[in-house]
């Protein structure tokens, strides 16, 4: 057999095996990520209805034409979309708030608050944009454009698109041109401390920075979007969730310049299904614990994801001097094509143009699973656990793993890298498992930890 690069020759017929079934899954997978259709159903509810309605709601519905938005691109709709949203909080029952099809309102950054006497319906059936020129910020907040808060049992949905119009921002970033300072750029679309939210069918197109947070939320459900920016702009995370409980993010395609999907700081209860990822940098738990603060992330469940050309596939970042955890999360039924870093977990992230200081103290990662994660690494290194000398990680779990080399066509030559991981593993596993066993952990912490008993005393 031809030596290809440093792929080996004397690779074991079932590494072959492996990585044919794994391009004829990709296959298949593609197709159906493209079409978002769910590769799992979770189980119907058993509840039914005893009761039936006697009479059907009545719901009012506001366009935002009815209050003078032009909707050419060029006038400036914001009041009449404010004043539409206005007339139909003010309203008992449901309401809905139209932005028409085939029509664009240019929106300016706006506040939109909550407390309504309605469960509001946003259909976004055309399109809505942002000023092109970032001096319309000057004197407001730079981190927001459209920003609800404190709005209850709200719909988002609707088919249209929502366009942050983020070149001028991506050309003014320090990402961009090292030598100019650092400045805030809004995120598109904001929930704010909104619970019993529905965000569905829409698509968020060239976000100044991320394109839709959830902050302070609880309840959520985000499905069915398309959220697209070229490779090269910065910072233009897809989906990020903060201080959230109870998130579920489904059936979605993102493309853009940073993480598909972040979680991060005291974040729990969080489902993620069905993604098609690419390019981007993958899905992120992180960062946790900048500039020695206590944050937690639990309770994550990653649950079918196509992830392609990204710079990671599945990753937990820490900052050194942190405290808090991240535990109880699980990465299942990952396929991955061409992905850098395909399974990393860095307790020495350090996202800062000056190297970051060593310290003792680390966010305690604990009870992270890995399972059915298959396809080919454009590094070498297709598992990386780096983890604290003083907080090691405990409770990693590997199980029917297969990530070859994306620069072979037949076998690769892919390897794995361990600094204080413990962990086992079960079924097939390649690269093979550098975790040290969960019982020497507890051996040597016994050991580290017994004093006499004159000073336990």
């Amino acid at each position: 057999m031809k030596n290809l690069g440093y792929c080996s020759s004397s690779k074991t017929t079932i590494v072959i095996f492996i990585h044919v079934v794994t391009i004829l899954v990709t296959q298949y997978l593609t197709e159906r990520a493209e079409a978002f259709d769910p590769l799992i159903q979770l189980p119907r509810s058993t509840f039914t209805r005893t009761r039936t309605r006697t009479r059907p709601r009545s719901r009012r519905v506001i366009s935002v034409v009815d209050f003078a938005a032009k909707g050419d691109g060029l006038h400036n709709d914001t009041q009449s979309f404010l004043e539409a949203w206005k007339t139909a909080c003010s309203f008992p029952g449901f309401a809905n708030v139209d932005v028409p099809y085939g029509k664009t309102f240019l929106i300016y950054p706006v506040d939109i608050a909550g407390h309504c006497k309605s469960k509001i319906t946003l259909r976004i059936l055309g399109t809505i944009v942002a000023p092109k020129d970032p001096a319309v910020w000057n004197g407001l907040n730079q981190r927001k454009w459209l920003y609800f808060h404190g709005v209850n049992h709200l719909t988002v949905e609707g088919g249209g698109s929502i366009n942050g119009m983020g070149h001028e921002w991506w050309a003014r970033s320090c990402k961009t041109n090292s030598t100019i300072p650092c400045h805030p750029a809004p995120t598109a679309l904001t929930f704010h401390k909104c619970k019993n939210l529905k965000v569905k069918n829409l698509t968020l197109l060239n976000s100044q920075q991320m394109h839709l947070a959830f902050t302070s939320c609880m309840r959520v459900v985000a499905s069915h979007l398309r959220v697209l920016a070229p490779p090269s702009s910065p910072n233009t995370d897809g989906v990020h969730i903060s201080v959230c409980k109870g998130v579920e993010v489904r059936d979605t395609l993102i493309r853009t310049g940073d993480d598909c999907i972040s979680i991060v700081r005291n974040s729990s209860r969080v489902w993620i299904r069905n993604i098609t990822c690419g390019p981007g940098h993958g899905i992120s738990i992180g960062s946790l614990g900048k500039s020695n603060v206590w944050e937690k992330a639990q309770d994550i469940y990653v649950n079918g994801a196509y992830l392609s050309n990204t710079d990671n596939g599945v990753r937990i970042k820490t900052w050194q001097g942190g405290a808090g955890f991240a535990s109880k999360i699980t990465f299942q039924n990952i396929l991955m094509e061409n992905v850098s870093n395909p399974i990393i977990i860095d307790q020495y992230y350090c996202d800062s143009p000056k190297p970051c200081k060593n310290q003792t103290s680390a966010v305690k990662v604990e009870s992270i699973s890995f399972i059915n994660v298959q396809g080919t690494s454009a590094t070498k290194e297709a598992i990386k656990f780096a983890c604290s000398d003083t907080s090691p990680c405990e409770g990693l779990y590997l199980e029917n793993i297969s990530i070859v080399s994306a620069s072979c066509s037949f076998i690769g030559n892919t390897s794995s890298y361990c600094w204080q991981a413990y962990g086992s593993t079960q079924g097939f596993v390649y690269p093979p498992s550098c975790l040290l066993s969960n019982d020497n952990f507890i051996k040597q912490r016994v050991s580290l930890g017994s004093k006499p008993a004159a000073e336990s005393i």
